[in-house]
């Protein structure tokens, strides 16, 4: 198929294709419709498959197992990221968009619109489970587990959340999960998480995956773990982010704070003797020695190395160096450029 001319206005096919399948700007107002909707039907899913596990295991008298019920969520993250992450970031969970705005990766002024679609999606998602298998293994609803107080599910949910927004944190881009990383990271998170938590909280981690069942069967007894927890894991979860960096921006500061820098008499001795040049057994050994390459000559002059005897190259003090090249047009090295004028026969001397 011929190309279209590239100095005409029309563009090519292949060109039509690109711009067609890239992805809208995710700071563009402009989308930002597309962008809910997208949170709103991924959140839908999820709740759909977290909860609906937990619905068709009671329907069928145990024909899905534990094991199936966790991983089955996660399996369903991983695959959103993939197919929605560039639209949304498929935070598809408040505690996530809260903990993106935290961390000042995504707008405050955007964050109770993405709360909203996604509560959206969840409560239809809930509420398609109802119309399809009525209250079933209460609704997929996620509850302490037997002799589990409130208080330590609350205790669990704070501290899966937090592991889970680490993992979201370290592996997104901004605001937005995307690609290989991120959903292998999230979704394996998710799967592993309930794997050993289930049986003592109901691994939620999301408040609108708790918040929709109990909403649709009418009891929010418990539902204040599941809000309360995950958000508290979530703002933990920022507040590590924050802590390295702090600490590094504390450690830059002290490097760059002038300090007295002093030098005893011996050191100072020692420094002149060093840098006492023999420049006929320089030039003797620079016509014996390999030649250096561009890169090591301009380390040699960036650096103030100036004194070259028996092979052996040694720096001298940035001052001095300025007033050595000022005085010899340029720095002493192997193979380095040498100064305009030098010849054998110049008896050696104190360069600096």
């Amino acid at each position: 198929m011929a190309a279209a001319d590239p100095s005409g206005t029309e563009p090519t096919p292949h060109h039509r294709m690109l711009r067609a399948s890239a992805p809208p700007d995710f700071l563009d107002s402009a989308h930002e419709w597309r962008r809910l909707f997208a949170e709103a039907w991924g959140t839908f899913l999820l709740v759909v498959v977290a909860a609906g596990a937990a619905v068709v295991a009671a329907r069928s008298n145990g024909a899905i197992t534990l094991s199936m019920k966790v991983v089955a969520p996660g399996v369903m993250v991983m695959a959103i990221i993939y197919f929605m992450g560039t639209v949304s970031g498929a935070h598809l969970n408040p505690a996530v968009t809260l903990a993106f705005a935290a961390r000042r990766n995504f707008p405050w002024s955007r964050t109770p619109g993405y709360i909203a679609a996604q509560l959206v999606g969840g409560i239809v998602a809930a509420w398609f489970l109802r119309s399809m298998f009525g209250i079933e293994g209460l609704l997929g609803a996620t509850t302490p587990g037997a002799h589990i107080s409130d208080f330590k599910a609350f205790v669990m949910e704070v501290l899966l959340t937090t592991g889970l927004v680490s993992t979201i944190l370290g592996t997104a881009s901004g605001a937005r999960n995307v690609g290989s990383n991120g959903a292998l990271a999230a979704g394996g998170y998710i799967a592993l998480a309930g794997l050993w938590a289930a049986p003592i909280s109901g691994a939620s981690m999301n408040p609108v995956r708790s918040f929709a069942p109990d909403l649709i069967r009418g009891d929010l007894s418990t539902d204040w773990i599941y809000v309360a927890g995950p958000v508290l894991g979530a703002m933990i979860a920022v507040g590590f982010e924050w802590i390295p960096r702090l600490l590094q921006q504390a450690t830059w500061r002290r490097a760059e704070r002038p300090g007295p820098r002093r030098m005893s008499e011996g050191k100072c001795k020692r420094r002149a003797v060093s840098a006492r040049v023999s420049r006929d057994a320089g030039r003797a050994q620079n016509a014996t020695s390999r030649t250096w390459t561009n890169v090591e000559c301009s380390r040699i002059r960036r650096q103030g190395f100036i004194r070259i005897t028996a092979g052996r190259v040694r720096m001298a003090q940035p001052a001095q160096t300025q007033a050595a090249i000022s005085r010899e047009g340029a720095p002493l090295g192997m193979g380095c450029p040498w100064p305009e004028g030098y010849h054998s026969q110049r008896r050696p001397g104190k360069l600096l």
